[in-house]
């Protein structure tokens, strides 16, 4: 049996998709609070229970050989003390439980647990994992966990770590950040972003890496799992390439959209989306370029064009979606 943390989230389900699609039995771990609708259809053990619960934990991971630890709560809005429970404490029910079943570890942490370097820099696994050294709490919250996670190695427990870039793609039930800007744009109502760049990934490649790194990673390894360095400018006129909207009239520079950001960040706090968040200007303003070499390498990791997961995206969203208002938001 396969048991899976944030099973209902956009990478989670996905991967619940794929596992399930490969025969496995897999158990999801689900929220009291939220919605199934991810996981409909699928053969798959739904498990409620809270993964800041200790003991819930240790029930959740009973017989299974491998564990994969995705649950993590992403929004930094006034919720700081959420972040550290559910992403350090959480990760710490789930180490233990492993050590308990001698259950294998796959931990999906994220690029941004890395060492902050200078604007432009490259990014790969031989940079730090330092708290001390990332900004804002989602980022130490991944950095501590991260470390957590390697440092129980030690104490035989068998884990290996996954760090996906900016995810895109199907199956965005959720609506992520990203999501939100593909619907946007398929409404017309993208008309403002933002000056520069970032990686994406395909949802689907980062769940082939997981299972991957599941059957042949060694303990203790740490993959950073990319796609295409893009600026926001480029990403754009891609959209607009596959799905013409004449979209985005201005392109913020980074000053401005921190401004900006500030103040439509608000809406989060009415249960909206916001187009942009501070922390996600701030992720763009740092233009890094992430390396996947060490994954292709050792585990065969081969991620599609970007264009290819912007399509398929679309499509999705508008079969599944039909370009409901109640989905997304111009808040710009």
């Amino acid at each position: 049996m396969i048991a899976v943390t944030g099973a209902t989230g956009h990478l989670g389900n996905v991967l619940v998709r794929k596992l399930v699609g490969m025969g496995e039995n897999v158990r999801a771990l689900v929220a009291p609070f939220e919605d199934t609708k991810p996981l409909e259809g699928l053969n798959v053990e739904i498990f409620k229970g809270d993964i800041r619960d200790r003991q819930t934990i240790e029930r959740f991971c009973e017989g299974a050989r491998t564990v994969f630890h995705l649950a993590a709560v992403i929004s930094i809005f006034g919720r700081r003390k959420l972040v550290y429970d559910v992403n350090v404490n959480g990760t710490r029910n789930i180490v233990e439980a492993c050590l308990k079943n001698n259950s294998k570890l796959v931990y999906v942490s994220s690029v941004h647990a890395f060492a902050e370097l200078s604007k432009g820099s490259l990014i790969d696994e031989t940079v730090p994992i330092d708290p001390a050294k990332v900004t804002g709490c989602y980022a130490k919250s991944k950095a501590i966990a991260t470390n957590l996670v390697l440092e129980a190695t030690k104490r035989g427990l068998d884990a290996v770590v996954v760090c996906p870039t900016g995810i895109i793609g199907p199956y965005d039930w959720r609506i992520s950040e990203m999501g939100n800007l593909l619907l946007l744009h398929l409404r017309g109502r993208l008309k403002v972003a933002v000056e520069g760049s970032f990686d994406f990934v395909d949802v689907r490649d980062v769940a082939d890496a997981l299972v991957s790194a599941s059957k042949i990673a060694k303990s203790g390894e740490v993959y950073i799992v990319g796609g295409t360095h893009v600026t926001v400018k480029a990403l754009v006129q891609t959209l607009d390439k596959i799905e013409p909207k004449r979209s985005v009239k201005m392109f913020l520079p980074i000053w401005l959209a921190y401004i900006v950001s500030s103040f439509t960040s608000l809406a989060q706090l009415f249960g909206k989306k916001s187009l942009f968040t501070p922390y996600a200007v701030y992720t763009l303003s740092r233009n890094y370029v992430y390396s996947h070499t060490k994954a292709s390498k050792e585990l065969g990791y081969t991620p599609r064009p970007i264009e290819d997961s912007l399509k398929d995206a679309l499509d999705w969203f508008k079969r599944s979606f039909h370009f409901e208002s109640r989905t997304a938001m111009n808040t710009v």
